[in-house]
């Protein structure tokens, strides 16, 4: 059954990952770096395996787990692991990329031909991924130069050591020259066990995932990658059109058919699959990592990612979008060091001082007023009248009492009266 299996999918895939016309990668295009061999040790453990140094290759990213591998074909035609490496670097969370500035690492399935390879990259050597496929763009995604490049750099790339990429660059240009066309890549945002998909079956990108789980089990099944079409805004895996049909990513589905061999081992290993995800639902595991929450939260980290490229001050970590709908937003503020960062923290000191000029202005005037009206109550105080001595005469005594206007006034001058009268 291996064997019909394999020839089912290596038929489909064949003319995509293992074609025979000559790739156009030219010799010596980025000097030594990009020249460089893959290391004894490495060509020893291919010879080992069945597999040549210029046989086609193929790429698996697991973000969760940090990890690249890179899949050799051996001579039976089935695909192996003949390196893996921990990721320097990619930016973002969990979940694919939606929109130009979300810092978001891709997640699906790409292609990387000859022209996509960078031997002159600012960051050491580089290849794009090929981001966005026919998937993304039907669904409206947005982005650009998504690449795994050297530097371990990076702002929604996968970016890896010098050396590294220095080995990974190595693969891909020699299966060129080798004859292959082009090679696939798959990214995930784990790797796609039982146990994983249960511990993420309430994220909001479950349904994505479990899109591109088709293909990660069927590259699983048969260890030939699948071959990737687009219709109806999503991805179908080995699928054979009808009646010369075409695939469009926006159009309906034509009728398609798939290797009965394919076919019967997916279901076989969907039934596994689901007794193992049941279990899995009932155990402790250890509790999901963050993931994106969709095109709001991107939109957010793009705005962030664009004032921050202009040189703003901005948060320094990137907003996220919480469960409740609320937004969390670092209180540590910062700018990027670059040569718009620079400029912009110029204008911006520029505009302190003038506004610090402005304010020392008013100080300035709102003293030079108190002076004068100092020396104004200054010189009418002078001017008042002074005794022959010299001294100003004390305050007239104030009548607390007066004799003719009170009540107590008049009774006691109508006493005086009586006593005149009568006698005391």
């Amino acid at each position: 059954m291996i064997a019909r299996l394999l020839r089912a999918g290596l038929l489909i895939a064949a003319f995509a990952l293992a074609g025979c016309t000559g790739a156009t990668f030219s010799e010596g295009a980025g000097g030594a770096k990009a020249e460089k061999p893959l290391p004894e040790k490495i060509l020893t453990a291919m010879k080992a395996k069945g597999m040549s140094r210029t046989s086609p290759v193929m790429a698996r990213i697991f973000k969760e787990e940090g990890k690249l591998e890179i899949w050799k074909q051996k001579t039976n035609g089935r695909y192996d692991v003949i390196a893996s490496y921990d990721i320097c670097k990619w930016s973002g969370e969990l979940g694919p990329k939606f929109v130009e500035g979300d810092r978001q690492a891709p997640e699906g399935f790409y292609t990387v031909r000859p022209a996509q390879m960078n031997p002159k990259s600012s960051y050491h050597l580089a290849f794009n991924m090929g981001y966005p496929n026919a998937y993304d763009r039907a669904n409206g995604r947005t982005g650009s130069n998504l690449m795994v490049h050297g530097a371990c750099s990076s702002s929604g790339c996968y970016s890896m050591t010098d050396a590294q990429i220095e080995q990974i660059y190595a693969f891909g240009r020699d299966a060129f020259r080798g004859g292959q066309t082009e090679f696939q890549i798959q990214a995930f945002p784990f790797r796609m066990t039982a146990a994983n998909m249960a511990r993420y079956r309430n994220d909001p990108n479950f349904e994505f995932w479990k899109m591109l789980k088709e293909g990660y089990d069927q590259f699983e099944i048969s260890k030939v990658p699948p071959k990737v079409d687009f219709c109806e805004k999503r991805y179908v895996f080995n699928r054979v059109p009808e009646g010369g049909a075409t695939f469009n990513a926006t159009a309906s589905c034509p009728p398609s058919t798939q290797p009965e061999a394919l076919a019967s081992a997916y279901r076989s290993y969907q039934s596994s699959y689901e007794a193992a995800f049941n279990a899995a639902v009932a155990k402790s595991a250890p509790p999901p990592k963050p993931s994106i929450a969709g095109l709001k939260e991107a939109a957010l980290v793009s705005e962030w990612t664009r004032k921050r490229a202009k040189g703003e001050r901005v948060p320094v970590e990137p907003p996220s979008l919480n469960d409740d709908g609320t937004v969390t937003v670092s209180s540590r503020m910062g700018r990027i060091d670059s040569p718009e960062g620079r400029r912009q923290a110029e204008i911006d000191a520029a505009e302190a001082a003038k506004v610090k000029a402005a304010e020392e202005k008013k100080a300035l005037a709102l003293a030079k007023e108190q002076e004068k009206k100092a020396a104004e109550l200054a010189k009418a105080q002078a001017a008042e009248p002074v005794l022959a001595t010299g001294t100003v005469p004390p305050p007239a005594e104030v009548q607390t009492e007066p004799s003719g206007g009170s009540a107590l006034g008049l009774f006691g001058t109508a006493r005086k009266k009586i006593v005149n009268i009568f006698g005391s």
